[in-house]
């Protein structure tokens, strides 16, 4: 007999849903996204996940909530190039996540992302930090290291960009190397500054 309906609880069977739901729609896209589905999935009955959420999309985006890193700059400001290279790599593994899985369908189906993409940007991508780089630059143009002004959607959006077709045209993760170089060769270019930005040495991307 499984017990797993009756031994988890709180954040082990919420977080048992959220996995539920990313698998679910990965498989079944977000048009035959079911209560239903995500309950036989999770092991867990439809009546648990309506006492939460309202509907199926609900959940999926609580999931997709819960799942989206945020990006945290050094507090003192004193490493731009190092906190750009790590919010590149916190947003390589979040797209080879199920949660960036789910992202990726979600985006590149016109059904789903008529339903869901505006609630996607609002309610994750937005209260989450926005894109990754934009959060670090942000960061360091409200601190006087670059003319705020610099800071255009075009630029905020550079890194997103060059990591998302590197996947698209290669089908493989950039490398840690590659992140250094969309850093040095696109984004600090942009806004006027160069790989020595910490004054001459170029910090390891690993650190």
């Amino acid at each position: 007999m499984n017990n797993s309906r009756t031994r988890r609880r709180g954040e082990e069977l919420i977080a048992a849903i959220h996995a539920a739901v990313l698998e679910e729609v990965v498989e079944v896209g977000v048009a035959r996204l079911t209560m239903d589905g995500i309950g036989k999935r999770a092991a867990t009955a439809r009546t648990t996940l309506y006492r939460r959420w309202s509907d199926p999309i609900e959940v999926l985006l609580d999931a997709l909530y819960h799942a989206h890193p945020v990006e945290e700059p050094s507090p003192g400001a004193d490493d731009l190039r190092g906190d750009l290279i790590r919010a590149l790599r916190l947003m390589r593994d979040w797209m080879l996540s199920p949660a960036g899985h789910a992202v990726a369908l979600i985006l590149t189906d016109p059904v789903s992302a008529s339903k869901i993409s505006e609630e996607l940007v609002d309610r994750v991508f937005a209260v989450r930090g926005g894109t990754f780089t934009n959060t670090v630059l942000r960061h360091y143009a409200e601190r006087g290291h670059f003319p705020a002004e610099l800071l255009t959607p075009v630029v905020a959006d550079i890194g997103e960009a060059l990591v998302t077709k590197r996947l698209i045209d290669t089908r493989t993760p950039p490398s840690d190397a590659d992140l250094a170089d969309m850093v040095d060769q696109a984004i600090l270019p942009a806004i006027g500054l160069g790989p020595d930005v910490r004054g001459g040495r170029r910090p390891d991307p690993e650190a």
